[in-house]
């Protein structure tokens, strides 16, 4: 391989809530300052909220919250990581200290909510169970239990677990399209390990995106604060309704800093069509219109008679697609979906990959210059690609596309999702993880057109690889 330059480093905006136990060294003695003097002759002596002010009863969410805590749990982790040592790869050097462990076990700890009692399904973020050996629950009333995976979803940060008990509560699941700005809500979680935490907020905004590294977003924003250990947790109404799951708390400082007013969640809405999936199919089948784009620059805008730089310009429409069959053109500038604004070419990507297959889309298209409508119906997106179906020199791996946090962090290619031992491919030099960037084979962006660049074979196949944080070039014989 010719090494390329080092990636830069994807350094992710968001600090996911998910925390190692180990870590937990907190300052606790966080003491209040003294209060004014002169706050005696207002408040009562003993400092307690009095019942009334005015004649009218103090407002309280404690009645909520007695029914919707016992919902919200507290999922701890496990995962064993074999320590590697050179040395151990001696049997004298394993004889002579066979007390040093070749095992550490990596611990962890978020938050969970009960959304099925009578099935015992609890629902929390991908990133909170990922890549664990042993998961458990420990209810609000104490009691732990050994939890079984269902299915989980990465590329929405979305996880389904089973807990074998009885007795359980369960959280309502609201309809988080009708949240608007300024509404309360309130977080249930566990942040440091602190379990059963409540803080309130209001909705600072809704159908927030743009966040390099999260997956596919459609967001609530809030200021009820989120920290380490929240993730999975309830965002809930004041009707006591789950309307979001608690996934990230945004700050440039990093995870451990702090919450700084900018939580996010992961809408109700989006959760239920998720977990309907992993119960009926086991896994997530997104929609896809099939069509390659990029964003407006102000001289492209000018030279298609645009007044703006805003769209997702087509670049390529795939034979066979959704978008093809609506009769969507190259050159066509997407300006809106189903009334939703499209502002550039990874808002139009979003909205592809929170859609379901099947669904009918109203597409607001200018075509040199000119409004049109057309109406467009998402097709399945393939979820991977044997190499021999598109090139016998690719026999032996199976190609799939980028989680979506490497896409929205900036990276376009396809993944080497598995390569099988002493294949063609594997002589050749490729190996499970690369990414491959580009093709002699012809330009492509994702899987859909991966496959596409394919429609005829190269003479000559070279691949352009990332491998951790280098690369090169592959010769496929």
């Amino acid at each position: 391989m010719r090494p390329l330059p080092t990636l830069l480093t994807l350094a992710l905006a968001a600090a996911f809530g998910g925390f190692t136990a180990t870590a937990i060294n907190a300052h606790l003695d966080n003491r209040a300052d003294a209060a004014n003097a002169s706050a005696s002759s207002v408040l009562p002596a003993t400092g307690a909220l009095p019942a009334a002010v005015a004649g009218q009863p103090v407002p309280s969410l404690a009645p909520m919250l007695e029914q919707a805590m016992p919902a919200v749990v507290s999922v701890n982790t496990k995962q064993v990581v074999r320590v590697r040592n050179p040395f151990f790869d001696d049997p004298f050097f394993r004889r002579l200290f066979p007390q040093v462990p070749q095992e550490r076990i990596n611990e962890s700890l978020g938050s969970g909510v009960i959304i099925d009692a009578s099935k015992g399904l609890v629902l929390t973020n991908h990133h909170v169970i990922d890549n664990a050996d042993d998961v458990r629950v420990t209810l609000s009333d104490g009691r732990t239990v050994k939890a079984d995976f269902i299915g989980s979803d990465p590329d929405t940060d979305i996880a389904l677990i089973r807990i074998p008990a009885e007795k359980l509560t369960a959280l309502p699941l609201g309809n988080s399209d009708q949240l608007r700005t300024g509404d309360f809500v309130v977080a249930i979680g566990n942040p440091f390990g602190f379990s059963q935490t409540v803080t309130s907020g209001i909705v600072s905004a809704v159908g927030r995106s743009g966040i390099r590294g999260l997956g596919y977003q459609n967001f609530i924003q809030t200021d009820a604060s989120i920290n380490p250990g929240n993730s999975g947790g309830a965002l809930v109404n004041l009707s006591g309704q789950l309307v979001g799951i608690n996934t990230a708390s945004f700050n440039p400082q990093g995870s451990m800093a702090g919450n700084i007013g900018l939580g996010l969640a992961i809408p109700s809405n989006l959760a239920r069509d998720v977990v309907e999936q992993l119960i009926t199919k086991g896994v997530v089948v997104r929609g896809t219109l099939g069509v390659e784009t990029q964003n407006l620059t102000p001289q492209i805008a000018q030279g298609l008679g645009m007044s703006e730089a805003r769209g997702a310009l087509v670049t390529r429409v795939l034979a066979g697609s959704g978008a093809a069959a609506a009769g969507l053109q190259a050159g066509d500038v997407v300006l809106s979906v189903n009334g939703q604004r499209v502002d550039n070419a990874q808002a139009l990507h979003n909205f592809e990959g929170l859609s379901s297959v099947g669904r009918t889309v109203n597409l607001d298209v200018r075509r040199d210059g000119k409004p049109l409508q057309l109406k467009a119906t998402l097709k399945e997106q393939p979820r991977s690609v044997a190499g021999e179906t598109l090139d016998p020199r690719l026999s032996g791996a199976t190609f799939a596309d980028l989680p979506e946090s490497l896409r929205q962090a900036g990276l376009n290619g396809v993944l080497v999702s598995e390569v099988a031992r002493g294949s063609r491919v594997a002589q050749s030099g490729l190996a499970s993880g690369d990414v491959i960037v580009a093709s002699s084979s012809g330009e492509f962006a994702d899987l859909a057109s991966w496959r596409a660049s394919f429609s005829q074979r190269p003479a000559q196949l070279v691949l352009s690889v990332r491998r951790g944080n280098g690369g090169g070039q592959l010769l496929m014989r």
